[in-house]
């Protein structure tokens, strides 16, 4: 019997082979993955209609997202100087819980995918000792999230997918930027942390009923409140339609995004609607924490453009040891020292070393932004970064 490697389950020539074929199976992914979601949607058309969301379909987010999970927790199952691959899955496993994803949806995933591999890389490539060594690597990661997805669940108090509530919005305020907050009553969450997001639910025209997570903006304890910018066929269809005194299908909070302890230094970096978890984290500073020091700075194309600006600056005075920075690339606010012309630049910036830094925006800003905060000697474990889109969890 072959020796078991330290990443468990496993065996040495297993590894070995995964090791071998990685720089193929990645040369490739792409093909593989569209592959996969086109076998698998011709299956299963309602995953597409009723689960998957079809704007990051068509874009090839989705796959990119796939592409990167697989080949990303491959390299990091067989290579032991890499972080263990469980430490990556908790924000795929957060995003699972937050759109009711369930056990029984991994094995029909397996099916597609593997004929996928097959049909791009061809049988004789992928022989039985390669089938084998990719399905384990398959099933340790689908076990793992599985695990982890059924612990969120028990957590919210929930059966296992059972994560949509029918709620009645209290409210809707249109922000000058364009954004649109929603608050849903009965749905205040006393567990509630900063950063945490929800899935909404909607039935589009054509009758396919689409998701979209969108940040929480509210205090700890409050109804949830949502920011919706308006992008993509269910955020357009919130600002189009939504009104007070309407029901819509709302989950639990989830989101994995760590609370930072008392009086400990706190950094909230944001560009565009990427703002909105840091609302969140000031709600609850200026409710549990108003001492902490906190350094809020947030990139936009102008003040016009920025969202929930009053709100921000509001929270940000009420916290005797909080300051704000704003960089427009669309020019200055006349009078005002805390604003900047052009991008956001961290050059003469104090950042405390002991500080927990949270990181939001478009894919670009965040890729740029984390490395210079690493550059500057801040432990990467204390730079947290939350990306709207499918791959954010490769920032972990």
């Amino acid at each position: 019997m072959n020796a078991i490697t330290t990443r468990e389950g496993l065996t040495q020539d297993q590894a070995e082979i995964i090791s071998a074929t990685l720089p193929l199976v990645g040369a490739h992914i792409d093909e593989i993955t569209t592959e996969f979601y086109r076998r698998m949607f011709e299956a299963h058309p309602e995953l597409l209609r009723n689960l998957f969301n079809r704007g990051n379909q068509a874009q090839g987010a989705q796959q990119r997202a796939l592409a990167a999970a697989v080949a990303t927790f491959a390299t990091h199952l067989v290579d032991p100087d890499l972080p263990h691959p469980a430490d990556l899955l908790s924000r795929i496993g957060h995003k699972h819980a937050s759109l009711g994803v369930t056990a029984d949806q991994y094995p029909i995933v397996h099916e597609h995918l593997f004929a996928a591999i097959v049909e791009i890389l061809g049988a004789d490539t992928v022989t039985e000792d390669v089938a084998t060594a990719w399905d384990r690597v398959y099933w340790i990661m689908a076990d793992t999230l599985i695990a982890l997805e059924r612990d969120l669940y028990a957590d919210a108090g929930t059966a296992d997918g059972d994560v949509y509530r029918r709620l009645r919005v209290s409210r809707r305020v249109d922000d000058p930027s364009g954004a649109v907050l929603v608050t849903v009553a009965g749905a205040a969450d006393p567990k509630g942390t900063p950063g945490q997001y929800v899935s909404v639910g909607v039935t589009l025209p054509d009758g396919a009923r689409q998701l979209r997570q969108y940040s929480l903006v509210n205090a700890p304890g409050a109804d949830l409140t949502f920011a919706v910018k308006p992008a993509g066929e269910v955020s357009e269809w919130i600002r189009t339609n939504l009104r007070v005194g309407d029901l819509l299908d709302v989950t639990v909070p989830f989101g994995d995004l760590p609370t930072p302890g008392p009086q400990v230094p706190v950094v909230l970096v944001s560009a565009g609607i990427g703002i909105t978890p840091m609302i969140s984290f000031l709600e609850y500073l200026a409710a549990t924490a108003p001492e902490t020091p906190v350094l809020a700075l947030h990139a936009d194309r102008s003040d016009t453009a920025h969202p929930l600006r009053e709100r921000q600056r509001e929270l940000v005075d009420t916290l005797p040891n909080a300051s704000l920075t704003i960089w427009y690339e669309d020019g200055l606010t006349a009078g005002d020292p805390r604003v900047h012309a052009g991008r956001m630049c961290l050059d003469g910036l104090d950042i405390p070393q002991d500080a927990h830094v949270y990181v939001c925006g478009a894919d670009g800003f965040v890729q740029a932004v984390r490395p210079q905060l690493i550059g500057r000697g801040l432990p990467a474990d204390r730079v947290h970064c939350e990306l709207f889109s499918p791959n954010d969890w490769l920032l972990g």
